[in-house]
């Protein structure tokens, strides 16, 4: 197997439009075919580290061609004409003997329809027989809450990657054809068929992530990171901030050695200079020093945590630009109702050196409607971030503000959305206590943090909204045709006894530990 855009292709192969290194061609003779899905765009979907190693994990089998798909870049219409073809050979994913998504995000429920109109799928995996592919859902809305897509797809994968994958192909082999695999599957932990609705499926999680052979990464300049080769650090948080689903996605922290980083970076020294380091809170991986001190390696880094070791961290790397540091909430009582760690004192030694260190741009993120939050705590921000604007001016300052969206398997799981009167209200606060104080601030469109919302709570009943949405309706409109109420999802208080949609699965967490850290929180 070859691993660059060089090789010879197959005959049917039509030139793509894009610059990359490291893509795989194969002949699809003999193979198991699978089409790597993501639902957006290619510069999105090349810039998720979990879709680059699931594509390379699959291409080292010689048993298997992975060729991937994404949906089209802005103006593209889906429709009859609407096609989508793999980037490799520009086949249609309908060709493929699995089609499988890879989703990070619940805004991203929508082009899961579209890509599959597109590819000449039936939506509903009712409606698909024999002839079509095995479609397979993964990625950490998997491991959330799979519910309001799960009348999509076969198979729905709640374990990592590295810790099934081989056995799922293995079985795909050996099974023949499409009912005696889902048959199969059915036997297989960490994997659930929707159509069962199973009473529950237990997470796999990979115990050491220092054991899996990385064969190689697919590097484009049309991403988020240019051509940078993404190098895992550790997965999982131990801070368990009570908003954030980092813990319900990954499990316990888990770290790699410095030898393991030491050797993936030294095997693509010759193909790039530029590697990013990912992990949910580096500050707190215990190598980080020592791995920004190796030669002739220009670092960038995901995040760190607001701590004079983050600006001791940033000194370490060369021609950095920016850093970001997430205060989340302005005032010391919201952190602590989020059991965010950090102090004022946090916040302001490290904004300080940050800025006095020369790096151009400081980008701070916070959150709005968060549970308890009052008008009191938005001055709080404000006066945050003014008292950081006062260290430096000439260095540029940018919020991303985000509002508050509670997450499966979170302590907030049972929290309701605030109403949108009141986030407008309350980000027209922010803009203007900041306006006269050179600070940017940059926030999506409501409707897409109340869509995210909706999704993430969401159950089966939400399968014909995610098809209007698709069609290009708003979520209310949307949730008005098909005689949903929104409110019931997202604006409701909910208790601890009424069942989740997502309580049928097993990802280590007990469900009394979240409700008594929710309660708590209440009384800090």
């Amino acid at each position: 197997m070859r691993e660059n855009t060089k090789q010879r292709r197959p005959a049917h192969h039509q030139p793509h439009q894009y610059n990359e290194t490291g893509a795989v061609y194969k002949d699809h003779g003999g193979k198991t075919r699978v089409c790597l899905a993501y639902p957006n765009t290619y510069r999105i979907g090349m810039s998720s580290l979990g879709f680059r190693i699931v594509y390379s994990m699959l291409n080292s089998r010689d048993d298997v061609v992975c060729e991937r798909a994404f949906l089209p870049e802005a103006g593209w219409k889906s429709g009859a004409r609407g096609r989508i073809f793999t980037v490799e050979s520009q086949k249609m994913p309908s060709e493929f003997d699995i089609m499988a998504f890879s989703i990070s995000y619940e805004n991203d429920f929508p082009n899961v329809v579209k890509i599959l109109r597109a590819s000449g799928i039936p939506v509903y995996a009712r409606d698909r027989g024999v002839g079509y592919p095995v479609l397979i859902m993964g990625g950490p809305c998997a491991f959330m809450n799979p519910e309001p897509l799960a009348e999509f797809f076969d198979v729905v994968v709640a374990a990592e990657a590295e810790a099934v994958l081989d056995e799922l192909m293995n079985l795909c082999r050996e099974s023949g054809n499409k009912l005696k695999l889902l048959e199969a599957l059915k036997t297989v932990e960490g994997l659930y068929i929707p159509a069962d609705q199973a009473a529950s499926v237990k997470r796999r999680f990979l115990k050491d992530i220092d054991a899996p052979q990385r064969a190689g990464q697919l590097l484009t300049p049309d991403t988020e990171f240019s051509s940078m080769y993404l190098v895992e650090a550790m997965r999982g948080c131990p801070w368990r901030c009570r908003f954030c689903a980092i813990s319900g996605i990954y499990g316990k922290p888990r770290t790699r050695s410095l030898s393991s980083m030491r050797d993936e970076i030294e095997h693509v020294r010759g193909i790039t200079k530029k590697v990013g380091v990912v992990g949910a809170s580096l500050t707190d991986y215990p190598h980080i020093g020592d791995l920004l001190c190796i030669e002739g390696v220009e670092f960038s880094l995901s995040s760190l945590r607001a701590s004079r070791r983050a600006a001791e961290i940033t000194s370490l790397i060369r021609n950095k630009k920016s850093m970001s540091i997430a205060p989340e909430a302005g005032s010391k009582r919201l952190r602590a109702v989020i059991n965010k760690k950090i102090t004022y004192e946090d916040i302001i030694e490290t904004s300080r050196l940050v800025l006095m260190s020369g790096i151009a741009m400081l980008r701070l993120y916070f959150m709005i409607g968060l549970p308890t939050e009052t008008d009191e705590d938005i001055e709080e921000m404000i006066a945050l971030v003014r008292e950081i604007r006062g260290f430096y001016r000439a260095g540029r300052i940018v919020l991303s503000v985000s509002a508050f969206v509670p997450k499966p398997f979170t302590p907030f799981q049972w929290h309701k959305m605030e109403q949108p009167a009141v986030i407008t209200k309350r980000l027209k606060q922010l803009k203007d206590g900041l306006k006269r104080e050179n600070v940017k601030v940059n926030h999506d469109a409501l409707k897409f943090a109340y869509t995210e919302g909706l999704l993430a709570m969401g159950d089966r009943r939400l399968s014909p909204v995610i098809e209007s949405l698709a069609d290009g309706l708003d979520w209310r409109k949307a949730c008005e045709l098909h005689r949903v109420d929104p409110s019931e999802y997202i604006f409701r208080q909910k208790q601890y006894d009424e069942p989740l949609p997502w309580d049928f699965i097993d990802n280590g967490i007990e469900k009394m530990s979240l409700w008594r850290e929710y309660s708590y929180s209440f009384s800090v």
